[in-house]
């Protein structure tokens, strides 16, 4: 370990010449309240920023031993810290005039969710956090005056502003934690109530935009109806009462723009844990909770939709389907077994996203159509068996078709963006205007189950590993773009970053061709259980400083969205 003095006279030394003697700074430095660690530096201003971490032992960070008592209170802390390093670099760090990323400070500190992450890590009380570095130039010289000052001056204000509780508001470090525990407490305690979702009393739902997730100001309050308010005794917040939504068929109605997709949006979000002043930190979903939708033109590797769709023209047997361009049925289809595949208690649905025909086929056009002629069993057939043969709930928006309503164990209207339980309103209009159409179903709803074969796993390109994201919606893999924008509870590029790295984990050290995706992703789970996100990075010993942890429903979306995918069937030779 050398000096910070040692750093500062290689910054000298180097000044003016060309950037790959940043090289020369590659190592680990003492100072004093904390050791720094660059990892890896970047080879030109343009390319991505270097890689730098900090060390900050459990005696200087003082931590009390009660914010870090169990996982969900040590992933709330790490999460501050990330932000409040954030928040310090927005107020320390001006900016320097230079080429390409030149004076950036960057650290993955996420959105309104609150996700296990890699930027910081505390084990027993030490502390290291991982950000990245634009080192400066000019051109493509060392400005190595401006690089002293990032790091003499403004990378030690950033590290005492963030990683050292005496310097931080204990209130609001109490509040998040203690925030982030109760709402694990309450998703942990729905099953034992009887309910799939949770949304607190006096929750903010609309957001202030369709590009953003802060909460709109002047919002109207949730409040929930007296017939499905339930209270929660919670660790940290007492008593928290609010609407239960029970496990079953919920439908949820209303006029145009009145808050149904609204509510629906809140709960698809409500798998993840919120921030404190988000308005939704105590909207909480059955962390299973899949969003169904059509899906135009995705790849299907042989899905068993037959439960839905059966012999259709030109095709006699959909239990092994495959396509490279799904129809908006057959997609939706493929989405419901692609979830249950992999243990999904729960299904969300908007029909606004929803292909029609799959959704309903109303008594006119059963009698215009006939049955023989019509391959396709609508979901509204399969609905109640789902959740009655296999614990599979169902909550609906659905502002046009009351044929549900024969479905349905709730009904919830939306007015105004205030709540109402109809239930016994929606099953006397059901009485008094029966429905006449005819229940499509021949066989009981069943699926196989898939096993992926790890060759069709092509993270190569050439003889380079490629892993890589754009954004949220765009995992790479090798030669392969795995288009994920219409996987709408992935919510972080962080997380598609991590599934990619997922994927090729899972291929080396899980798939086989005869464990089924299930089965892939459990081994998987207890992989980064035992060992963290670190477990994923294809280059052990590196330390990725923006893996956020996904889903293993999203990774099983990237991964049946992969257009090289090929799979057994479960129990085939």
């Amino acid at each position: 370990m050398q000096t910070k003095e040692k750093l500062l006279q290689t910054l000298k030394r180097i000044d003016g010449r060309g950037y790959k003697a940043y090289n020369d700074i590659k190592g680990t430095y003492d100072f004093g309240s904390f050791i720094l660690h660059v990892d890896h530096v970047q080879r030109d201003p343009f390319a991505g920023p270097s890689l730098l971490r900090v060390e900050v032992s459990r005696k200087n960070a003082s931590f009390p031993s009660e914010l870090l008592k169990n996982s969900q209170r040590k992933i709330a802390l790490e999460d501050y810290i990330a932000r409040a390093f954030k928040s310090a670099i927005d107020h320390h760090v001006k900016g320097i005039r230079g080429s390409g990323k030149s004076g950036t400070f960057r650290i993955d500190s996420g959105g309104q969710e609150v996700l296990e992450k890699t930027c910081v890590n505390l084990a027993d009380g030490d502390l290291e956090l991982r950000f990245q570095l634009g080192l400066p130039a000019q051109g493509r010289r060392i400005m190595g005056k401006a690089a002293a000052g990032m790091f003499m001056n403004i990378l030690p204000a950033l590290v005492e502003s963030s990683c050292f509780h005496s310097n931080l508001p204990h209130d609001d470090v109490e509040e998040h934690v203690k925030t982030y525990e109760d709402a694990d407490y309450i998703r942990g305690a729905l099953s034992g109530m009887g309910l799939v979702a949770f949304i607190a009393d006096g929750s903010i739902l609309p957001r202030e935009s369709g590009v953003s997730q802060y909460p709109l100001k002047d919002a109207v309050a949730f409040k929930s109806p007296d017939s499905m308010r339930v209270t929660i005794e919670t660790l940290n917040h007492g008593p928290i009462a609010g609407m239960g939504i029970r496990e079953g068929v919920t439908i949820v109605v209303g006029g145009g723009y009145h808050g149904k997709s609204t509510l629906l949006t809140a709960l698809e979000r409500g798998v993840y844990n919120h921030v404190p002043g988000d308005g939704r930190q105590f909207v909480v979903t059955d962390d299973s909770a899949v969003k169904i939708r059509a899906e135009d033109s995705r790849y299907i590797e042989r899905v068993d939709i037959s439960s839905f769709i059966h012999k259709p023209p030109g095709i006699m047997d959909t239990s092994e389907f495959s396509t490279e361009n799904a129809s908006g049925s057959t997609s939706q289809a493929a989405n419901i077994i692609e979830a249950m595949e992999i243990g999904s208690k729960v299904l969300l649905f908007d029909e606004d996203t929803s292909a029609t025909n799959f959704m309903i086929r109303d008594q006119r056009m059963q009698q215009l159509v006939s049955k023989e002629k019509e391959p396709i069993t609508p979901f509204i057939d399969r609905i109640k068996e789902l959740y009655r043969d296999h614990g599979v709930s169902t909550i609906m928006v659905m502002g046009g078709s009351g044929d549900y309503f024969d479905a349905a164990d709730s009904v919830l209207m939306m007015d105004s963006y205030t709540a109402h339980d109809v239930t016994e309103e929606a099953m006397r209009v059901a009485n008094d205007i029966p429905v006449k159409r005819i229940k499509e179903v021949k066989s009981s709803f069943k699926f196989k189950k898939r096993c992926p074969k790890p060759g069709s796993i092509k993270p190569f390109k050439g003889r380079k590993l490629k892993l890589d994201v754009k954004g949220v919606s765009t995992a790479i893999l090798g030669m392969n773009m795995i288009d994920l924008s219409q996987v709408e509870q992935l919510i972080d590029p962080s997380q598609t970053r991590s599934i990619v790295h997922a994927i090729y984990h899972a291929s080396k050290k899980h798939m086989d061709g005869k464990k089924t995706l299930k089965e892939v992703l459990d081994l998987l789970e207890k992989d980064i259980n035992k060992n963290g996100l670190d477990v994923l990075s294809a280059h052990p010993g590196r330390y990725p400083p923006n893996l956020a942890r996904p889903r293993r429903f999203e990774i099983a979306a990237a991964i049946n969205r992969l257009r090289t995918l090929e799979v057994n069937m479960d129990g085939d030779g």
